[in-house]
């Protein structure tokens, strides 16, 4: 199974990556400044250049992406972009371009988390896009053709992530990185379709 994998090099993504090579995968990265191939996901053309050159994959994950984090009472449109353009629209237009390159039968794994339901104060914008991919995987799944599926995996604060973001999220439980990891294994080797996979506890 060929597996391309946006984000590798992040903190998920390198575990992800772990997993799936263990398991006997070819596995190619892509990242804006990293990986085997670099793709800027927020810009369209770069996606369709990405996938030109990884050619035909079994499965896509996208690890990558965040949001604006900030006071609600100030939050503008400027400040939301990066992250409506990256997170939200780079992973629609990684399905969007990619149906053309993904073989027959296989899946994309977007990832969304925990905060399209619970909000994280000053996320508001991170809520938004995270629900707002959600979305788009239960209604794409509907659309799919050629036994090809689509998911996200939707995860809660994970440990090896707790020094960067612990502090945003007080009383948060801990996700264990393997638990989260299995997430992305059900999606691309399972069966499940139009599911949002959340890894809360």
């Amino acid at each position: 199974m060929k597996i391309l994998l946006i984000g590798g090099e992040g903190t998920i993504g390198k575990a992800v990556a772990a997993a799936f090579r263990l398991r006997g995968m070819e596995v190619i990265t892509a990242g804006r400044n990293s990986g085997d191939v670099q793709a800027d996901i927020s810009q369209p053309a770069m996606i369709e250049r990405m996938y030109r050159q990884t050619g035909t994959v079994n499965a896509v994950i996208c690890t990558a992406g965040t949001g604006y984090y900030g006071p609600f009472r100030t939050m503008t449109t400027d400040m939301m972009m990066p992250g409506i353009q990256g997170k939200l629209m780079g992973q629609i237009n990684l399905v969007l371009i990619g149906q053309d390159y993904l073989a027959k039968g296989g899946s994309f794994t977007l990832t969304t988390g925990i905060a399209a339901e619970h909000p994280a104060r000053n996320g508001t914008c991170v809520s938004m896009i995270n629900g707002a991919v959600n979305s788009f995987v239960l209604g794409a799944a509907q659309e799919m053709t050629e036994e090809r599926r689509i998911n996200a995996v939707s995860p809660g604060l994970v440990e090896n992530s707790f020094e960067r973001y612990g502090s945003a999220f007080p009383g948060y439980n801990l996700v264990p990185m393997g638990k989260l990891v299995n997430a992305y294994i059900l999606s691309v080797e399972g069966a499940v379709n139009g599911k949002i996979l959340k890894v809360y506890s």
